[in-house]
């Protein structure tokens, strides 16, 4: 990925990749833009249109249906309970439909909770479907070559990535290594403290062969630093911020229209 030799020609991609394609900090600025344009209005009309246009330029992602349900799954799930949370606890006005201690049902409760759900939606969508198509080490690329972040603190945060896969298989075969040995079946806590103790021992051991390859390997020296593959940043990318501002920028505008901005909050 980097080094202190000769950099290398930047990878060739096909025009067609098109957003796909686009460098992965263009990505998250675009999905941070959206964020920070829905988030001082609590109101149904900018959620409802951000996330109606992210739902339209989905396709041009190409994201395999089957792999895209699997991804928003924890969101189709995580985004009706919050709106079920703030029906039962929201703030209560109009006609009161049920109470049940602290929780009260209400025509205000109800249209706060809906508001929230379509909110949650279009904020984490993007982010959850752009992180789809992001490559780590372009990342790390992107991160430190474009935003200029310290070289020693991207290319330790990709390393630290990394490894997350291995230490998932790490839990398995530990587990079933304590279960041959018959030390696995102990009650569920004496089970997670048992495999967890060991995990974290594995993982240190690891994170210190792994901190002193790359120190040998130069990874923390001063000087400049060359990369293998060069960060691009051209007209796709701002593009992709552009098309992503353009959403925030619809979504407030319709709300200001409408005279729901602020809506959530009065």
């Amino acid at each position: 990925m980097s080094g202190h030799g000769v950099t290398a020609p930047a990878r060739l991609e096909s025009p067609a990749a098109g957003i796909a394609g686009a460098a992965p900090v263009a990505k998250l600025l675009g999905a941070l833009l959206i964020a920070l344009a829905l988030v001082p209005s609590l109101d149904p009309v900018s959620s409802a249109v951000a996330l109606g246009l992210e739902l339209a330029l989905l396709p041009l992602l190409r994201i395999p249906p089957g792999r895209l349900l699997r991804r928003i799954a924890p969101l189709l799930v995580a985004a009706p309970l919050a709106g079920v949370t703030i029906a039962l606890y929201g703030r209560t006005s109009g006609e009161v439909y049920a109470r049940f201690l602290l929780a009260v049902i209400s025509d205000g409760s109800l249209a706060l909770a809906g508001t929230t759900v379509l909110r949650v939606l279009a904020i984490a969508l993007p982010a959850l479907v752009l992180a789809l198509t992001i490559d780590t080490t372009e990342l790390a690329d992107g991160l430190a070559q474009t935003l200029r972040l310290p070289a020693r603190f991207v290319l330790g945060a990709l390393a630290g990535l990394r490894l997350v896969g291995l230490t998932m298989e790490d839990r398995r075969t530990i587990a079933r290594a304590r279960r041959a040995r018959g030390v696995g079946d102990r009650g569920i806590v004496g089970r997670v403290l048992g495999t967890g103790f060991t995990l974290l021992v594995v993982a240190l051991r690891r994170g210190t062969t792994l901190a002193t390859a790359m120190e040998a390997r130069g990874f923390g020296a001063d000087v400049p630093r060359t990369w293998a593959r060069p960060a691009r940043f051209g007209v796709r990318e701002w593009l992709v911020v552009a098309g992503c501002a353009a959403i925030g920028a619809l979504a407030l505008t319709a709300a200001i229209v409408t005279g729901f901005w602020g809506w959530g909050v009065r």
